[in-house]
């Protein structure tokens, strides 16, 4: 009986040790416990996915994250049940009065907007802003169009119907659309505008970059846009796009990269980083492009939560955009991600950094 008392005694001082206690809080951590939670944009989903599961395996921190569209990200955000959200669309400042407090925006990588389309034999497609702008509109119905066809000496265009898809949901993706619309074409700056929503003039549509590109692939006549990533994933055909340069372009890390020479350089020291990159300037620049960000609050209430989400983004902005490239993004100028690292220093604690 002795021994057994001793041997109980001695589990008990195990347990309550420090080192135990560290065992117990890395098992936790490991075991499927979420320690942040975070919504929003499905346009970087194929990398943060990644991200989060690197970081996981690395430092037993689990990020719980629901790829629910921008709109989403930013109403949990607003509403305090999330941790952070994620947009690919900058809040405006609407929706950023609308909020429990101040909100930082975190640009984390570049993304490209690709305009896929389903045309049986047809592996090359060239258009232009005011091309797309006025398919989009449903002014250009037929593939044959002459418009089209103009752009597409040599290719066999059908004389079938143009059948539009775009988002069903409140989406970044779609503002990055509409802000190159509205950038490129009167027509479309008059008319639906830019937005996270928008009043379609014609269309099916489809919920979140996994149902436009779902709608685009079994729907022979299509057209869509998604991110690169979700075309390539679904090996989706996806066409040229003519420059502000005149060039015709295919989204690639290289063109996003291209489209967001400089602007790191020229960007003021107060900038709040709500930044538009699209159209941008240059031979090589893909003119759908964008950067996407993570939305935090600028004064936290949880101090163990506070330092997990820090952590992470100043693990995401030095060892996550080596993975960029990889999942068809663009990591951010060097310059910009070294700023933001060093912002990170501004959120804080009650009023505490």
């Amino acid at each position: 009986m002795r021994k057994l008392i001793i041997a109980a005694v001695a589990i008990f001082v195990a347990a309550c040790s420090p080192d135990s206690e560290q065992n117990s809080a890395n098992k936790g951590a490991r075991s499927g416990a979420v320690d942040l939670t975070g919504a929003g944009a499905t346009f970087p989903y194929p990398l943060y996915s990644k991200w989060f599961s690197d970081y996981a395996a690395s430092t037993g921190v689990r990020i719980n994250y629901q790829s629910i569209g921008s709109g989403g990200g930013i109403r949990q955000l607003s509403e305090g049940t999330v941790d952070f959200g994620a947009s690919d669309g900058p809040m405006n400042d609407e929706e950023i009065a609308k909020a429990k407090g101040a909100v930082m925006h975190f640009p984390t990588v570049l993304g490209a907007l690709a305009i896929t389309y389903n045309l049986p034999g047809v592996t090359s497609l060239k258009l232009t802003g005011d091309v797309l702008s006025d398919i989009f509109l449903g002014r250009i119905k037929k593939w044959n169009d002459p418009r089209v066809a103009s752009l597409n000496a040599g290719v066999n265009l059908p004389a079938s119907d143009i059948l539009v898809v775009h988002r069903s949901d409140g989406s970044g993706t779609t503002y990055v659309f509409a802000d190159y619309l509205s950038t490129v074409s009167p027509a479309w700056a008059s008319g639906p505008g830019r937005g996270k929503d928008i009043a379609w003039p014609v269309g099916l549509g489809g919920k979140g970059n996994e149902g436009v590109s779902g709608q685009v692939k079994q729907t022979p006549g299509a057209i869509g846009y998604v991110e690169l990533a979700y075309a390539k994933q679904n090996n989706l055909q996806f066409a040229s796009m003519r420059n502000a340069a005149g060039n015709f372009i295919v989204p690639t890390p290289a063109a996003m990269t291209a489209a967001a020479a400089g602007v790191a350089e020229a960007l003021p020291a107060d900038t709040d980083y709500r930044l538009s990159i699209v159209n941008a300037a240059g031979a090589d620049a893909y003119p759908i492009t964008s950067f996407t960000w993570i939305l935090v609050y600028r004064n936290q209430t949880d101090s163990v939560k506070t330092r997990k989400l820090t952590d992470f983004l100043r693990w995401a902005l030095t060892e996550g955009e080596k993975q960029a490239a990889t999942l068809d993004y663009a990591p951010l100028p060097a310059v910009m991600a070294t700023r933001l690292v060093a912002r990170l220093d501004s959120i804080k604690v009650g009023s505490a950094p």
